[in-house]
């Protein structure tokens, strides 16, 4: 879904950039989210409140994946 229409960014590209560890401000910076019109930015802040609340869990899950697949490889 596209969160800003002003700069095409969608809540996926927010998500990747909240899982690589950016914040509402880093990301506001990086793709110029409500930095036009400020309608988005309720909802763009909702979406990386909402992925920094399962962050850790993702950094885990892919932590035992990579864990996973060097064991495979060794």
């Amino acid at each position: 879904m596209i969160v800003c229409v002003c700069r095409r960014v969608s809540d996926r590209e927010i998500a990747r950039h909240v899982r690589a560890g950016m914040d509402f401000e880093d990301i506001q910076l990086e793709l110029g989210v409500a930095t036009q019109c400020g309608r988005c930015e309720s909802c763009a802040r909702d979406v990386v409140a909402q992925c920094s609340a399962c962050e850790p869990v993702a950094a885990i899950q892919l932590a035992s994946s990579l864990e996973h697949g060097a064991l495979a490889l060794g």
